[in-house]
C-alpha cells in the first residue's frame, strides 16, 4: 500500500464531531488537515526506518527479543550474502554463532560487526543497551567444507568456544554461468563438491552433538532445479541433491530429534549473485514474473530461517520452505 493509500485509509478512519460539539466545518476541515499533516509526517518518518531495515543495520525485528536465547549456531558461508544475513538474523534473536567460510577476511569483518552491535558498553543510552544485550556473540572459524578434516576442527573450535552446537546451517555454495556444452567436469564437479558434498559433510561432522543436542539443521538450496534453468545445470544438479539430502536426513535422524529443513529462496535483489550475474534487461524481465510485483530481499530469507530455527517450528521437518514470491510457480504459466 502506497502512502496516499495510507492517508486514505487513515482519513476513512476519522469520525466526525458529535453535534453536541456544535463544531464548525471550518473547525473540523482544520483538524482534518492538521491529523493529515502529522500522519504524512509520521508515515515519511516509517518509511525511511523501512529503508533503513532493509540496509540490514542492527535493529527490532517482528520476532521476540532472544527467541533463540542459549542456542549455538554453526553457519556456513556465514561471512557474506544470504547466509551472512541468517547469521546476522540468528544473531539478533539471541543465539551465538560461529560463522565458517574459507576466507578468515570475509568472516573477521561479519563476526566484528555482529560483536559491535552486541557491544555492552554501560556508558550507551539504556534502551541501546538493553538491544545490545540480546544479540548474540559471534566467532570467526576458517574451514573449507570440500575438507572433512577441516569442517571436524571447526565444529570442536565452535564447542570449545560456546560448550555446544545445536544449530547447523548450511549455507556455502558456489556458482558462475555457464552452458551445458561448455561446462568442464571440473566446473560441475567443484560445485557439487562445495554445495552438496559440503552440506553432507558438515551434517556429518555435526551429527553426535546434534544427537546430543536434539538440534537442527537448515539448508539453504534454491528453485533452479524446479524447471530446467540455462546456463545452471551444475547448481541445479547439486542443489537438487541438497534437497534429497534434507529429506533423507530428516527421516533417518528424526527419531534422534534432530529436524532437518531447507530454504529454497527465489530471486533475490540484494545478493552478489544477482547483480554480478544477471542482466538489467533480464533482470527486469523476472520481476514482471513474480506475483508479488517484487524480487525478494535477504531479510525475507532471514525472517524465514529464524522462524524455523525457532521452537514455533518445532514440529516441521524434512520441509522446504520456498521463498520467491511465488515466482516458481508462475514461471510454467501461460500468462
Amino acid at each position: 500500500m502506497n502512502s496516499a493509500s495510507l492517508a486514505f485509509s487513515f482519513f476513512a478512519t476519522l469520525r466526525e464531531p458529535k453535534a453536541r460539539f456544535r463544531a464548525k466545518p471550518q473547525r473540523i476541515e482544520r483538524r482534518k488537515a492538521q491529523r493529515s499533516h502529522q500522519f504524512a509526517s509520521d508515515l515519511s518518518v516509517k518509511m525511511a526506518e523501512n529503508h533503513e531495515r532493509s540496509s540490514r543495520t542492527f535493529v527490532d525485528t517482528i520476532f521476540a527479543k532472544q527467541i533463540l536465547k542459549d542456542h549455538v549456531a554453526f553457519v556456513t558461508g556465514g561471512g557474506t550474502g544470504i547466509t551472512g544475513g541468517v547469521a546476522r538474523a540468528l544473531a539478533e534473536a539471541g543465539a551465538n554463532v560461529a560463522l565458517v567460510s574459507r576466507s578468515i577476511e570475509h568472516l573477521d569483518t561479519a563476526a566484528r560487526a555482529i560483536n559491535d552491535a552486541g557491544d555492552r558498553n554501560p556508558t550507551v543510552r539504556e534502551g541501546a543497551l538493553e538491544q545490545a544485550a540480546s544479540i548474540g556473540e559471534a566467532f570467526a572459524v576458517a574451514a573449507d567444507v570440500r575438507k572433512p578434516e577441516e569442517v571436524e576442527k571447526a565444529i570442536a573450535a565452535t564447542i570449545e568456544r560456546f560448550g555446544k552446537i545445536d544449530i547447523v546451517v548450511n549455507g556455502a555454495a558456489g556458482n558462475f554461468l555457464c552452458t551445458a556444452e561448455e561446462l568442464s567436469p571440473n566446473g560441475f564437479g567443484t560445485v557439487v563438491d562445495i554445495d552438496l558434498k559440503g552440506t553432507f559433510n558438515v551434517c556429518r561432522a555435526a551429527f553426535a552433538e546434534l544427537k546430543k543436542n536434539r538440534g537442527q539443521i537448515l539448508n539453504i538450496s534454491a528453485t533452479l532445479h524446479y524447471l530446467g534453468t540455462p546456463m545452471q545445470l551444475h547448481v541445479s544438479a547439486a542443489k537438487a541433491g541438497v534437497d534429497a539430502l534434507t529429506k533423507n536426513l530428516a527421516v533417518e535422524w528424526g527419531h534422534y530429534g534432530i529436524r532437518v529443513n531447507a530454504i529454497a529462496p527465489g530471486p533475490i535483489e540484494d545478493t552478489e549473485g544477482m547483480k554480478r550475474l544477471v542482466p538489467e534487461p533480464i533482470k527486469e524481465k523476472i520481476r514482471q514474473r513474480v506475483p508479488l510485483g517484487r524480487f525478494g530481499l535477504i531479510k525475507d530469507i532471514e525472517n524465514a530461517a529464524v522462524f524455523l530455527c525457532s521452537d514455533a517450528a518445532s514440529y516441521i521437518n524434512g520441509a522446504i520452505i520456498v521463498v520467491d514470491g511465488g515466482h516458481w510457480l508462475a514461471s510454467s504459466s501461460l500468462r
